[in-house]
């Protein structure tokens, strides 16, 4: 854990406000995020108003910036698991699936949904999308507009819809210094956010700084690309709303995974500021990259060369400049020729000419700039950060659909899809009003000298760009302090410009500090003094409190892989499972299969825990590309009774961390035959076949016990007697195999030693008689079940006289059943036990015993041959 050397504000200092509007949600940012909460907002509720607030005009924010396109698995050829797939590749492990699963499957709809508002993507003849590829796809699924101008087509579509909404009030040329925050109401909750100050310039009547009471804010402020000197990002963009949440107490993640795009207009040692963006796209289309010396470095650095993620290609261009003594690379699309790039890529081809660059007829000078913040303030996937009544959408949130490099594409339709979650939760239930409290997280307040900025842009560049070492960050680190105690000592007017200078050192310190914290190469955070990604998985944290940024890490958790089939696979074992099992089913049957997976992955090449090869299915990751994607069949090599699978779906759910999909073709309990199919599978090749042994050790097993039980019920059909088990199970897995016994039609015993006494020959000779140990079971445990044991017919009337509920018939034969059923005429049930085969079940149960044990079931049964088979892929 760490904390930054010198202060910084918890408010900004700002005049009070002298005038206040009202709403039911303030939506702060004007991009397509938050475009599009504002629309689904009043989609969803018929009276609420929404007040949108943006810093310039309303279609200035950086959506209108984005050239390549909005990536959605539409095409027929397609499909949401592939786009899951290749968003948690690039994510370089740390995705939250959950939150991609939403993205990828929400996402044609969320598509579908921008069309309906106006925006026209480009079609083909045939009158579809037109669908192109970039880097880390690998499916053609990203549909653009206007050939490169697709983010000014969107932001033009949803500014017109906007307009044209009167439950939507507009306040441009308006800055947000602060949040306001009131009491929450809630134990335990010290406060929630309770609207927005608002700062307009040049409004008439609401000139100067007022105030916007809601009951939620959706932040929605975009990306913080102006903490440094070279960056793709409008000049708007300055970490406004990720400094807003972190004052008001509101927790960030992953902000040291800036995405730096490598493709960007290189101007010269000097240029600053916005540079001109050379979409992905270009390279979609064929173009490639090559180094001073006209070599095509991306060739064999990665699989898919020149398309290869941002994060991997950013990479390889600065080892390619720092091998060649210069600062920027070329991008080679001469091969186009005029007519593709006027119609494909004519902004593109503009500003090139605009720089005195003919991508026609020239190579086009590129290098990395600041382009995406893959982290953000923490939020749920409805949106939802720490803090109530504040959400955040877009480049200001992290949901975990980016990891630590964003695929292309993928950020406009985050913002979409998760707006209309945010939208979907607001319109679900009513937030409280109320005045607030106080601005931002403090009553004292400050502000920082915009004199800094530009040294801060260099120093963040220079030390915190593509290239990253210890020593440049802690640099970085001790002159941000610098600046940030410069202006301590007052003297600096409140203002825009000021309150500005405050949100960049504010996200600036809290991007180095998380730099620090994280010693590993990952994504698009390199280290050279670490070059290799950590074993273990983590997550940075930072959040501002006393006036200092504390940054510390805890482990990763990718969500809830399991989530999504949690409350089918409780439901499947909820009437088979025992009553008294100590634990609900999923948190036991999670808990079981991770320690069974961890056999099989706990031993490295060596035979140490944790070395090389551990924690990996050594083979299959030898011989199996990250990325390819199967289907496998679950299929019964045996006609019989299967039982397990929900549990071989958890098998599979908890290595494929989610990233799935399973459809079922049976039902535990059911009677199959040779050759049926009894799931399908489809995932991550090396996930499937990891994950194979022990879904169908599991399933084997639990399907031969229901199969063998079936046989017994069958047996005893018609006579009224049941089929039932023992406690001669295997060690941890009592629970399953007696679930498997019910899935086969028999019923279960006693679960243990503490839920039904059973008084055996051991116990009477202990206790000196039946009636006497029976009298000590009473006395002791007088509510217990109690069952007693015997072997001869001359002990049933003294079990019978101490009150045994039930008595266990051991190795009796047939006519002594007989007239054992006689002797206790229906004052206690029977059960028949020992000496038991299938052929004289039936004689067995026809003298009226109440059951038969079978501790065989559970012991001993064989397993049904059921395998994975992969499906052939044409």
């Amino acid at each position: 854990m760490s904390a930054t050397p010198s202060p910084l504000p918890l408010r900004l200092t700002a005049p009070e406000p002298g005038w206040t509007v009202e709403a039911d949600v303030v939506v702060v940012g004007s991009g397509i995020a938050g475009l599009s909460t504002a629309l689904r907002h009043i989609e969803r509720t018929p009276e609420s108003r929404v007040v949108l607030v943006t810093k310039d005009v309303l279609a200035n924010g950086s959506t209108r910036w984005a050239q390549g396109g909005i990536a959605a698995a539409v095409d027929p050829g397609d499909d949401p698991l592939a786009h899951m797939v290749d968003t948690i590749e690039a994510g370089a492990g740390l995705c939250d699936p959950a939150a991609v699963r939403v993205l990828a499957q929400e996402g044609p709809d969320a598509l579908r949904w921008l069309i309906e508002q106006g925006t026209a993507f480009d079609r083909t003849e045939a009158g579809e999308l037109s669908l192109t590829r970039e880097g880390g796809h690998r499916a053609d699924r990203i549909a653009h507009a206007g050939g490169d101008a697709t983010g000014a087509e969107i932001e033009r579509a949803l500014v017109e819809a906007v307009r044209a909404e009167e439950r939507i009030e507009l306040i441009e040329h308006a800055f947000v210094p602060d949040l306001l925050l009131g009491e929450s109401g809630d134990e335990g909750i010290g406060h929630r956010v309770r609207g927005v100050t608002v700062h307009v310039m040049g409004e008439g009547e609401r000139d100067g700084v007022g105030a916007v009471l809601a009951g939620a804010v959706v932040l929605a402020t975009g990306g913080l690309g102006q903490v440094f000197a070279a960056t793709t990002n409008p000049e708007v963009s300055t970490g406004d709303g990720i400094a807003l949440g972190l004052r008001a107490g509101a927790r960030v993640q992953d902000l040291e995974f800036v995405q730096f795009h490598p493709t960007v207009l290189w101007l010269g040692p000097d240029a600053k500021g916005r540079q001109p963006l050379v979409s992905e796209a270009v390279r979609g289309e064929g173009a490639f990259l090559v180094d001073a010396r006209g070599r095509r470095f991306m060739e064999g650095a990665h699989e898919l060369a020149d398309l290869a993620p941002r994060d991997v290609v950013a990479r390889g261009i600065a080892r390619a400049m720092a091998e060649t003594g210069t600062d920027h690379v070329f991008l080679d699309a001469r091969h186009f020729g005029a007519a593709k790039w006027e119609r494909r890529f004519p902004t593109i081809l503009a500003s090139c000419r605009a720089h005195g660059i003919d991508p026609v007829t020239d190579v086009v000078p590129v290098a990395p700039a600041a382009h995406y913040a893959s982290g953000g303030l923490v939020v749920d996937l409805d949106g939802r950060t720490n803090v109530p009544g504040l959400y955040a959408v877009g480049e200001t949130a992290r949901t975990g659909v980016h990891g630590a490099n964003r695929l292309a594409s993928n950020s406009l339709l985050e913002g979409i899809v998760f707006a209309n979650r945010i939208a979907a939760r607001l319109a679900g239930e009513e937030p409280p009003r109320g005045a607030p409290a106080r601005p931002g997280g403090a009553e004292e307040s400050g502000l920082v000298d915009p004199a800094v900025i530009p040294e801060l842009q260099t120093l963040m560049s220079r030390h915190v760009g593509v290239r990253r070492d210890a020593e440049g960050l802690e640099a970085a680190r001790g002159a941000l302090g610098r600046l940030a105690g410069s202006t301590e000592g007052g003297g600096v007017e409140p203002g825009v410009a000021a309150w500005q200078a405050a949100n960049m050192l504010t996200v600036a310190t809290a991007l180095v500090g998380a730099a620090i914290e994280r010693e590993e190469s990952r994504g698009s955070h390199w280290r050279v003094d670490h070059p290799e990604p950590d074993a273990r998985a983590k997550g940075v944290n930072s959040l501002l409190a006393a006036d200092s940024l504390v940054c510390w890490t805890e482990p990763f958790g990718t969500g809830d892989a399991v989530e999504p089939a949690a409350g089918e696979i409780a439901a499947a074992f909820a009437d088979r499972l025992p009553a008294n099992l100590p634990e609900a089913p999923v948190p036991f049957l999670r808990r079981l299969v991770a320690e069974t997976l961890r056999e099989d992955l706990l031993f490295g090449p060596d035979g140490s825990v944790g070395g090389p090869g551990s924690g990996a299915d050594v083979t299959t990751v030898a011989t199996i590309p990250a990325t390819r994607i199967d289907t496998a069949d679950v299929v019964a090599r045996q006609d019989g009774v299967v039982a397990g699978l929900p549990l071989a779906e958890l098998v599979f759910r908890t290595v494929a961390e989610g990233v799935l999909e399973i459809r079922r073709h049976a039902a535990d309990g059911d009677s199959v035959k040779r050759g049926d199919v009894l799931m399908s599978v489809t995932a991550r090749t090396r996930d499937l076949l990891t994950a194979e042994r022990t879904a169908l050790n599991f399933l084997t097993h639990l399907s031969g016990i229901a199969t063998a039980t079936r046989a017994w019920t069958d047996a005893v059909a018609g006579t009224g007697a049941a089929v039932r088990d023992s406690r001669k199970t295997h060690a941890g897995l009592r629970v399953l195999e007696k679930y498997a016994v019910r899935c086969g039609g028999g019923v279960n015993h006693r679960f243990g030693l503490a839920d039904a006494a059973l008084i055996k020959d051991n116990h009477v000779a202990a206790a000196g008689g039946v009636a006497e140990a029976v009298r000590a079971v009473r006395e002791r445990f007088p509510d217990v079940p109690l069952e007693v044991e015997v072997d001869r017919l001359d002990q049933i009337g003294p079990a019978l006289s101490a009150g045994a509920e039930e008595i266990l018939l051991d190795n009796f034969t047939v006519p002594e059943l007989r007239e054992a059923v006689a002797l206790v005429a229906g004052r206690a049930r029977l059960e028949s036990s020992g000496g038991l085969t299938l052929d004289r079940a039936a004689a067995v149960a026809e003298t009226g015993v109440d059951y038969l044990a079978v501790g065989a079931l559970t012991h001993s049964s064989p397993a049904l041959d059921i395998a994975l088979d992969l499906r052939e892929t044409s």
